[in-house]
């Protein structure tokens, strides 16, 4: 079976996360887009579960939850008006839930899926579990989901509060209007459990992170047709932009350091060098768990 070499492999996965479409990767590397494709499937499920073993035992004192829209192969008007036989799985309005740290700026977890009490209650059981501190003081915007699942879900010594935003449309009927955000008219915090600090009751370090998303994921980009054709390969492509974020990209705000590395969950900063070593690692070893070790990596995935 035919491989493409590691330093190409690390060439195109490094593209897909700085804003690249498939197809300006597929040409720029010399590749099919089935071939880019399969390799951002391989990549996705090797990122989630290197995701889902390291980012554990988080000490997160604040955490900030938002949601972020996209869509696959159509928006959910348009599939609504499609006829039963060309209905397409997954298709419609994509909503993606985030959890940041605030402090380190590490992603907690993501989840994709409708924006309902389902998707949000599978998303914050993931992050509770991987939070320990159960002080935790959690901020989100309005959304009346988010008000019992925290409750429910998370320890009761945790605190919740809301940023409560109030839009209105632009005042011009032109561009402006179509293409620019509602005007911010007021934003209100609110203490809804707990004992919140009130001057930290914020989403503004996960909102800024949407803009992060949209500029380094191609598939979030608006009014072109570099959308999901596929759901599957949406939140592949969400799970390496997340390994890259998390591990690999350092921040001014932390003094050089990667996310991964101001939460203490690896000491080194990582490549995609790393991501394409664990993928051959899970091709050789299926069963074995994709983690970081501190200090001695695991002889698979060292040079």
């Amino acid at each position: 079976m035919n491989k493409l070499p590691f330093a190409k492999r690390v060439q195109i996965l490094s593209m897909l996360v700085e804003g690249a479409s498939m197809r300006a990767v597929s040409r720029v590397c010399g590749v099919s887009i089935n071939t880019v494709t399969k390799l951002q499937v391989e990549a996705g499920e090797a990122a989630e579960a290197f995701h889902d073993a390291t980012v554990r035992g988080l000490q997160t004192k604040q955490l900030q939850c938002d949601e972020i829209w996209a869509f696959c192969y159509a928006k959910a008007r348009t599939v609504r008006e499609m006829p039963e036989d060309k209905f397409i799985p997954g298709a419609g309005d994509i909503w993606t839930f985030t959890a940041l740290d605030r402090d380190s700026k590490v992603i907690v977890g993501w989840h994709s899926g409708d924006r309902d009490v389902d998707t949000a209650k599978r998303f914050l059981r993931d992050i509770a579990d991987r939070i320990l501190n159960p002080a935790v003081q959690i901020s989100t915007d309005g959304w009346q989901g988010y008000r019992d699942l925290i409750s429910e879900i998370f320890p009761w010594e945790a605190s919740y509060g809301q940023v409560q935003k109030v839009y209105s449309n632009t005042p011009d009927k032109g561009p402006a209007k179509k293409y620019s955000p509602g005007v911010c008219c007021s934003a209100e915090r609110k203490e809804i459990f707990g004992e919140c600090e009130y001057k930290k009751i914020s989403t503004s370090h996960v909102e800024r992170m949407n803009l992060n998303i949209r500029m380094g994921n191609r598939r979030f980009t608006r009014l072109t047709n570099a959308f999901s054709k596929k759901l599957e390969n949406h939140a592949d492509s969400l799970a390496i932009y997340f390994f890259h974020y998390n591990f690999c990209k350092a921040h001014k705000s932390l003094k050089g350091k990667t996310p991964a590395q101001a939460a203490q969950l690896t000491d080194d900063v990582l490549t995609m060098a790393d991501l394409v070593k664990v993928m051959d690692v899970r091709a050789a070893k299926p069963n074995r768990p994709a983690t970081y070790q501190k200090k001695l990596p695991a002889p698979e995935i060292s040079n």
